[in-house]
């Protein structure tokens, strides 16, 4: 099979994945691009900008199911925007971003693995102080990697029992996109770069969230396939520790 036919293949597969559970994919289109190796500079604002279109499809779906937690998402929203703007402005030495990269890519893996299918029969009430708190640290390194921080968040969610699966989708599919959109600004104040294929890419990733969001909030669970891109989050993870080897 063609390489670039892969790709965009792999692409729609994971804005499908990620948009069934209420996620942006920036995650995924990095381990992606990690493989084909892409330049850090161009890593970063590309995922964040598909990010933009995935995710908020994703939290619309979400959101006419009625799963939206608006007195949660809003103070975690406060603290993170501006963290992800002060995040996205800091320039990283390519080698320690790909390590700090190579290590956040196993959360998901976490997510998929481990936290799918936690059942919360009665949520709890958080504090505003730990809400901002969290925010503001998930904020700041979703800029700084380029991710939209519901890798981060969403396990946290679902074992503090905050929120139930559905509701943990909805807000941090909205939480990925006002961050994704806060840190790609925090990028622009220093200078971006964007793969010339931008346009394809975008097109590619918003009809897999699409089907993805309608599927994933809607209809079916695929878990099967999640242990599939788990192994491709791991194989991209080693890469990045390890270019020489795969």
């Amino acid at each position: 099979m063609d390489s670039i036919f892969l790709f965009y293949v792999l692409l729609f597969g994971i804005a499908f994945l990620y948009s069934s559970v209420g996620h942006g994919g920036a995650s995924g289109y990095l381990a992606l691009m990690a493989l084909y190796g892409v330049a850090p500079e161009v890593m970063k604002p590309t995922a964040l900008l598909l990010n933009l279109f995935v995710a908020l499809t994703s939290f619309i779906y979400y959101y006419r199911g009625n799963y939206f937690n608006k007195k949660l998402f809003i103070p975690l929203a406060i603290a993170s925007v501006p963290m992800a703007f002060i995040g996205g402005s800091m320039t990283v030495d390519a080698d320690l971003y790909k390590r700090m990269l190579g290590v956040f890519l196993l959360i998901p893996v976490a997510r998929f693995l481990f936290f799918r299918d936690i059942k919360v029969d009665q949520t709890a009430n958080p504090r505003l102080g730990w809400l901002i708190l969290m925010g503001a640290g998930v904020g700041f390194l979703s800029g700084l990697l380029g991710i939209g921080g519901g890798v981060i968040l969403s396990p946290i969610l679902l074992l503090l029992a905050w929120t139930d699966q559905k509701q943990t989708a909805a807000i941090s599919a909205l939480f990925i996109f006002v961050n994704s959109l806060s840190g790609l600004f925090g990028q622009i104040t220093k200078g971006i770069q964007f793969s010339p294929d931008m346009i394809a890419y975008v097109a590619v990733a918003f009809s897999g969230g699409l089907f993805g969001a309608y599927f994933g909030a809607l209809r079916f669970q695929q878990r099967a396939i999640k242990l599939l891109l788990a192994l491709v989050l791991v194989v991209a993870s080693f890469k990045l520790f390890l270019p020489n080897l795969l």
